[in-house]
């Protein structure tokens, strides 16, 4: 571990003198310690479990009902932070954001509206991924338990273009 290196020379007898000793001290026991803790550290550290948002789908052989027009609110994610909306299948399309009074509010007074209510949600090709977790964060917090994801079709695009 540690040494103590020491000159032997010839010295004449009589005064003896304090010889000057240096002192040479291994350092290979304590790297060896070091990277034994280092690596007990490591395997025995619990990483953060990614956070995900929890995304129910119907089993695929399950039991499969009509929906009422009257319980449907389509939403449409745009481009630019745009949000459609509109009520049933040919409803009058409208315009929100995404702040509390905007989308959130539009789900609680839906929910109010219609306790059954089924949110379809529509993202274009050139909205952002942000905007649909925004959107499904809101309806997890309206506690909205039936929605779909479904895709942006041509009858979309028109319905949105008679009202603009």
């Amino acid at each position: 571990m540690a040494e103590i290196s020491q000159n032997q020379t010839d010295q004449p007898r009589g005064k003896v003198r304090t010889r000057k000793r240096s002192t040479k001290i291994d350092m290979t026991p304590m790297v060896d310690l070091a990277f034994l803790l280092l690596t007990f550290f490591i395997l025995t550290t619990t990483f953060n479990d990614p956070h995900v948002i929890p995304l129910p789908m119907p089993e695929k052989d399950g039991p499969q009902s009509p929906a009422n027009e009257k319980n449907i609110v389509n939403i449409v994610l745009a481009g630019n932070n745009e949000v459609f909306w509109w009520k049933g299948i040919d409803g009058n399309v409208a315009k929100t954001n995404y702040s509390h009074n905007g989308l959130r509010q539009l789900l609680l007074d839906r929910q109010r509206e219609n306790p059954n209510v089924i949110v379809l949600i529509k993202p274009k090709d050139d909205s952002r991924y942000e905007n649909l977790v925004d959107l499904l964060d809101e309806i997890a917090i309206t506690r909205i338990t039936r929605y779909v994801i479904a895709d942006f079709t041509e009858d979309d695009k028109k319905q949105i273009a008679r009202s603009h």
